[in-house]
């Protein structure tokens, strides 16, 4: 180390000074150097200075040519002119070679240039563990600042990008603050300190980012959206639009796809909708749900019920029963056993309705009937009496009393199904048959949905 350093100030001592107006921006250096483009060489960093807690655990920083110390803020640090030796004292509170004081070293083993210099005990640096007067290392150092050249107030120099002329006519990391005029400076002024490892521009950390798109400085067009970044801005078309040429143009979402709604796409200026039609409504913005006119308006009578299908509504007799049939306060139809007229017609007939929605997959089991009435010693069996006539139905027994309805065919709607379904009751001894009839009305929907 100490012939490199020998070597490095050897080499600062044969090149001179000199004013230039050449603007020289980066120079490779030896690590720990920087190229000093006003005396066209390389001079030391100050990285005590420069660097943020360069030293840990309460040590402060001592720099030198090439690099820095870490010393304990007791050391102290003695100025050795090229005059004798003196025994030094330690500091007030301290005692021993050990206690942090750097003692002086002779010139004469130091190996470096005379001159004035400040030396270093390794005990300092390294620990206790070290011993003073072992492995002693001296840096030397002008008493005139290297790094200066003779003040001049009435000269001016050439700087460099990112840096400025100093009180003393040095060329030095200015203010980046200064330099974000535009985007061109303040990309320089940190371009220079990434590539010089410097740092000089100490109020870096303070450079705000100019929002170019809230200012109104930027050049975006009518029809673009501008976009913050970092030092600069960017002008995108808005969403829904696509660049062609130089202009936005919409993009048309429903010819890009055929699913993005449920029945309808609507496009319009920078994006689309969905419309349902009559009887539906819009939910979650693409699915369309069926609207239930019977709890909200209708146009039916008094005397009338409201049936609400998948996409309308219907209006049927509350009071279905046909002559000779009469009501019974179960909501029956019955034929009284007493007219003449009933004995070739069902006892009693229920109404019945549902509604299902247009294309339903098949098959499908799409509703129940049950007896409600059980008599001891007697037979049921169930069949479709009326209404199956394209065989859409099929009705398959699922217990003595019991048989569920399943769809074989799929209807499209809008449509009215009105099928009969019978249960023949018979006595296991013969002595009697009666048959009831559930009329089950089936509105099919006009859509899948």
């Amino acid at each position: 180390m100490l012939k490199a350093l020998f070597l490095t100030m050897l080499t600062l001592a044969l090149v001179k000074s000199q004013d230039t107006e050449e603007t020289i921006t980066y120079t490779q250096c030896t690590d720990g150097y920087e190229w000093d483009p006003v005396r066209q060489q390389c001079k030391d960093i100050d990285e005590c200075d420069i660097v943020p807690d360069a030293c840990k655990g309460g040590m402060k920083c001592v720099n030198h040519y090439g690099g820095y110390l870490c010393l304990p803020k007791t050391a102290q640090i003695i100025v050795n002119n090229e005059q004798p030796q003196q025994e030094t004292q330690p500091a007030e509170g301290t005692s021993g070679a050990t206690t942090g004081v750097v003692a002086a070293s002779s010139m004469a083993t130091s190996g470096v240039l005379p001159g004035g210099g400040f030396v270093a005990s390794a005990a300092a640096v390294a620990g206790p563990e070290m011993q003073t007067g072992r492995n002693n290392f001296v840096i030397r150092r002008n008493p005139a600042d290297p790094q200066r050249i003779p003040s001049n107030p009435s000269h001016r120099i050439q700087c460099a990008a990112g840096y400025e002329q100093s009180e003393h006519n040095v060329c030095q990391g200015g203010n980046c603050k200064s330099h974000t005029q535009n985007k061109t400076d303040q990309e320089n002024c940190i371009s220079n300190i990434g590539k010089r490892k410097c740092c000089h521009c100490k109020n870096l950390k303070r450079i705000a980012d100019i929002d170019e798109c809230t200012a109104g400085t930027h050049n975006c067009r009518a029809d673009q959206v501008c976009i913050n970044l970092r030092g600069s801005f960017a002008c995108q078309c808005p969403p829904g639009y696509q660049k062609r040429g130089e202009q936005c143009v919409d993009i048309d979402e429903c010819r890009t796809s055929s699913y993005l709604c449920q029945y309808q796409c609507v496009n319009e200026p920078g994006k689309f909708s969905c419309m349902c039609p009559q009887g539906y409504q819009v939910v979650r913005s693409r699915t369309c749900q069926d609207i239930n006119e019977c709890e909200t308006t209708n146009e039916c009578r008094e005397d009338e019920m409201c049936w609400n299908y998948h996409g309308g509504f219907r209006c049927y007799p509350r009071n279905p029963c046909q002559d000779p049939y009469i009501l019974t306060p179960e909501n029956r139809c019955v034929c009284p056993v007493s007219n003449a007229m009933c004995r070739e017609l069902p006892q009693s007939i229920v109404y019945k309705y549902m509604s299902i929605r247009s294309d339903r997959s098949v098959p499908s089991d799409i509703f129940q009937i049950q007896a409600t009435t059980i008599y001891a010693n007697t037979i049921n069996t169930f069949r479709i009496k009326s209404g199956n006539e394209n065989g859409e139905f099929y009705l398959r027994q699922t217990s003595p009393v019991s048989a569920m309805l399943v769809l074989v065919k799929s209807l499209s709607g809008p449509r009215e199904h009105i099928v009969d379904l019978e249960m023949l009751t018979v006595s296991s001894i013969g002595t009697f048959r009666t048959s009831s009839v559930l009329r089950l009305t089936i509105i099919v929907g006009p859509f899948s949905f």
